[in-house]
């Protein structure tokens, strides 16, 4: 790969002209349309508590435990002794004595098999091993899962052949870096308006890959990476693609808020030949690669957003027992002992959900694809949260970097890097407003099959009849059902003090199905138009899962064999016991707005901002066109 250019980045390219109905075509083309393996969040939606599928909380494989528990603590040792995230921050580079030493440890191939070199460990353990590594400095986690999260060595695990996988997956575990090259100028969430392109050879035997992608993480410094390009008008395909090849260029090295040690950037593609070999599945099978693999791939962030909990519960406790003010701790006083309680609740949660999840992808029975996304959000959500009550907890040494913390003797404490490095959280890998419209998409598709014609817009009367008859034989049975509260499990006595939230998670997963029914037959077709209300339904369907991972680990904690867990059972209850009550209130105010909402008078006032009509809203500032 040639050096970044000192000069800038061509200018922004509008795109290609792609109408709505085609972008639809490319992403339901590239989604995942069956279940074949059951869904925890999937049952939620449908009014169904399947309880069996998260409880017994699952464990990890004792040998999988100790493998990582050993690793981990080389890991810690490694980080304590050689990161300074002060200096990181301020250079904006992650030195490279510390890439070495990461690759020496073995991080670049955490989840590689150990047939090709890598540590061969579980998803499980590869999220403690990312959230351990972030906590010290945040680019370093954000290097190691781009890496193998979304970077080559996941897709390569995946769909590779045996001859690409024996080629790349070894480098990978000595230490060679990967990348992920999919969005660009005017494609994020729309890979329809894809420009990049690789066009076959003549003789069939390579592409000719050209186009330029935008916030390639790891991109400045990777040495193979995944690039997405359009083969046809409607087809993305993958191609793994070495960069030192010709016509590989970086061309800008990108700047960011937060998390400024990234090497984040530009690159750009002129004529790059790529061996039809490194075709990665398959042609046309780009995008579908990219969306599977993000089905694990972003279970990082929720990990990295429990630990960011807990670091931000660790200076909470220490500033809130020790700054006094009118004679009392400040934890003592009411407004901030409830946000150090609700925080430590909210911790307690997300490290449940993201668990939970994480287990549930290692355990490859179920199909993960909503409760991996639900976390993210939700996690994601959250964290950001606690970290905002913590900058207010410590307020102007929270607000107060940590070099001039340390500078003047007091503890340094990254409350302000935190925020700058948490906030990206709620965007990348699927911003919060994409993985509502996912889930949102999924879990109305049994209603869309069943409803066949009559949710099709396009759809002739004469074909209407028939679905109408079909949806109707079908719903006199399932509605009814959703208010009788048939149940395997209807009292969940075992769960003790928590049985009451379990039993709420089960009659309001069936309240959620029924105004789920409510709001297709109320809105029909155009309910996809009104996110708005598909976001409340969503954010309830997110609580209970987490009400019921949280329940369901508590319950293995208080009931454990090990004595160590045990020992944090009672407590364990205590924090699920709280954060399910103040969940209950957030699960109502949001059914309460979901029919009843002020969201159309907005919508026609952002409508009127669009065409200028509040340009003098804007006049006395320093923005102009």
């Amino acid at each position: 790969m040639t050096t970044i250019k000192s000069e800038p980045a061509t200018a922004p390219q509008k795109g290609a002209n792609v109408s709505e109905e085609q972008a639809r075509q490319v992403a339901e083309a590239a989604r995942e349309t069956e279940w074949t393996s059951p869904s925890f969040v999937r049952e939620l939606f449908n009014g169904k508590l399947k309880l069996d599928l998260i409880h017994p909380y699952p464990t990890v494989d004792p040998d999988e435990h100790r493998r990582a528990d050993e690793f981990l603590a080389k890991l810690e040792a490694f980080l304590k002794a050689e990161v300074d995230p002060i200096a990181i921050d301020a250079n904006r580079k992650i030195p490279q004595n510390v890439i070495d030493g990461l690759k020496k440890l073995g991080c670049f191939g955490l989840k590689i098999p150990t047939e090709y070199g890598g540590l061969g460990l579980k998803q499980t353990s590869y999220n403690r091993a990312i959230a351990l590594a972030g906590s010290y400095e945040s680019s370093i986690g954000v290097l190691l899962s781009a890496h193998q999260s979304i970077g080559v060595p996941q897709p390569l695990k995946m769909f590779g052949t045996e001859a690409q996988k024996r080629k790349y997956l070894p480098r990978f575990a000595a230490g060679e870096i990967s990348a992920f090259a999919l969005t660009e100028d005017g494609v994020g969430s729309d890979p329809a308006r894809m420009e990049t392109t690789a066009t076959l050879t003549d003789d069939g035997e390579a592409y000719i890959l050209n186009g330029q992608k935008l916030w390639c993480t790891n991109g400045t410094i990777a040495d193979v990476m995944v690039v997405m390009a359009k083969t046809d008008e409607r087809k993305i395909t993958a191609f793994i693609v070495e960069c030192q090849w010709e016509g590989v260029e970086v061309v800008h090295r990108c700047d960011f808020m937060g998390l400024k040690g990234i090497e984040n950037g530009v690159l750009k593609f002129t004529n790059v030949r790529v061996p039809k070999e490194n075709l990665l599945w398959g042609e046309g099978k780009g995008l579908k690669l990219a969306l599977i693999t993000l089905n694990t791939g972003r279970l990082t962030i929720p990990a990295s957003a429990a630990a960011a909990g807990k670091m931000c519960t660790t200076i909470c406790r220490k500033f809130a027992g020790e700054r006094v003010q009118w004679g009392r701790p400040v934890g003592q006083h009411d407004a901030i002992a409830q946000m150090i309680g609700n925080m430590a609740s909210l911790t307690f949660a997300m490290e449940a959900q993201s668990e939970l999840a994480a287990l549930m992808s290692d355990m490859g029975t179920f199909d993960i694809r909503l409760e991996a996304a639900m976390a993210k959000m939700w996690n994601s959500e959250r964290g950001w949260e606690i970290i905002d009550d913590t900058m207010q907890i410590r307020s102007g040494r929270g607000y107060e970097t940590e070099q001039s913390l340390k500078d003047r003797g007091e503890r340094p404490d990254p409350v302000e890097r935190l925020m700058r490095d948490f906030r990206i959280n709620l965007i990348f890998e699927g911003s919060s407003e994409i993985m509502r419209l996912f889930i949102a998409r999924e879990v109305v598709d049994d209603h869309l099959k069943i409803a066949g014609a009559i949710a099709d817009p396009k759809a002739s009367f004469g074909a209407k009849i028939p679905a109408f008859f079909k949806a109707g034989l079908h719903y006199a049975f399932w509605y009814p059902a959703k208010w009788l509260g048939w149940s395997a499990w209807p009292k969940y006595s075992e769960f003790g003090p928590l049985a009451k939230h379990m039993r709420y998670v089960d009659r309001t997963s069936r309240r959620l199905a029924r105004v789920l029914f409510h709001a297709i037959v109320r809105f029909g077709p155009g309910l996809e138009k009104r996110q708005s209300v598909l976001f409340r339904m969503i954010d309830i369907g997110s609580e209970l899962f987490a009400q019921a991972a949280t329940c369901s680990r508590a319950h293995m904690l208080h009931t454990s064999a090990d004595p160590e867990q045990r020992a944090k059972g009672a407590g364990a209850r205590d924090l699920a016991d709280v954060f399910c009550l103040r969940s209950r209130r957030r699960i109502e105010n949001r059914f309460k707005s979901i029919f009843r909402n002020d969201d159309v008078k907005t919508y026609a006032t952002a409508q009127r901002v669009l065409t200028d009509e509040f340009r003098w809203l804007e006049e006395g500032t320093s923005i102009t066109e």
